[in-house]
């Protein structure tokens, strides 16, 4: 039997000791080599995109010989107004990166000795850097869809008798949304969050290109998709996989969100469902990747990434209702 690809030595490529006995000047000219790398490590001002600079030592500032403009290595990026020390962004990018199945925000302050709320905040950045990538992306060839429900979780009362059935509309509690994903075979997933799987039939028209031959299951909400592509349906009450139609890589994605869910996180309904379900799917999507490469990923996505509107001053601003993960 073949060894599993995380398994094999080709899977591990960097190692946490590595990064985490970097000293300041080795962590700043590997962000610096990151975030240049068109230019191989040649510093370029952000707002003018000249070349030319002079180097403020004692601060580690470019000031750009042509505007002016003083900037660092991480001007203009997601990591902008940092007060982390560089390494530690560094070595927060390589622990985020060999979580297979994630990794919490607690752990995270834990391993870093910062705030909960720095490792919070810290973890949403690199997730927007990451599904940035597919904001625009659209798929094509064979796609399956499929949805999943998360959170509005309603207990049931001790006695039986005053049990209410919780499927039932009136009886839930309207916090309750449904991730749906559009994977392409031997291809990228996108993922998106609904308050229905009907509601998600319009961006998968969008996003699922003309010509593409689309494979869901019996859910009705699927039923608009035979009106603009050439679909397969399949019965999962009856079969998993049957001629020729099956949502099988599709569930494949939600098994590693819902591992996220119950081993890591263990709650990612509410407004950032949207974030952590895009999260597993560039985990998905680059899981033949090295914990190296996905690294080197991770941090030139975040390099190239403009500061977030959401998560720059979260704590101060409170840009999304609380009950988070």
């Amino acid at each position: 039997m073949a060894q599993h690809f995380l398994l094999s030595r080709a899977a591990r490529s960097l190692s946490l000791s590595q990064v985490a006995r970097m000293s300041d000047d080795e962590a700043w000219e590997t962000f610096k080599a990151i975030r240049w790398a068109e230019t191989e490590g040649a510093p370029f001002c952000p707002r003018c995109g000249c070349l030319k600079h002079s180097f403020i030592a004692t601060r580690k500032l470019f000031k750009c010989a042509g505007c002016r403009h003083q900037f660092s290595v991480t001007s203009g990026t997601i990591f902008a107004s940092r007060k982390l020390p560089i390494r530690d962004h560094l070595l927060a990018i390589a622990i985020f990166a060999n979580g297979a199945k994630g990794h919490s925000a607690l752990q995270l302050s834990r391993d870093l000795d910062c705030q909960y709320r720095t490792a919070f905040v810290m973890a949403h950045k690199l997730r927007e850097a990451v599904a940035a990538e597919t904001a625009d992306a659209t798929v094509s060839g064979t796609v399956e869809v499929d949805g999943a429900y998360f959170g509005g979780h309603v207990r049931p009362e001790n006695m039986k008798e005053d049990r209410r059935d919780r499927r039932l509309a009136e009886n839930q509690t309207g916090k309750r949304r449904v991730v749906v994903v559009i994977r392409e075979r031997k291809g990228k997933a996108l993922t998106f969050a609904f308050r229905s799987e009907a509601e998600s039939v319009d961006t998968i028209e969008a996003r699922v290109l003309p010509g593409s031959i689309v494979h869901a299951d019996e859910a009705k909400g699927w039923d608009r998709l035979h009106k603009t592509f050439k679909t397969h349906r399949i019965n999962h009450q009856v079969a998993y996989s049957a001629d020729d139609a099956c949502t099988n890589q599709a569930e494949s994605y939600f098994a590693r969100l819902r591992r996220s869910e119950m081993g890591v996180h263990h709650r990612i309904a509410g407004p950032y469902l949207a974030a952590y379900a895009a999260e597993m799917a560039w985990r998905e999507n680059y899981r033949r990747v090295s914990n190296g490469g996905q690294y080197q990923m991770i941090a030139g996505a975040s390099l190239r990434h403009p500061p977030s509107q959401v998560w720059k001053g979260y704590w101060q601003r409170h840009h999304l209702s609380k009950g988070a993960a």
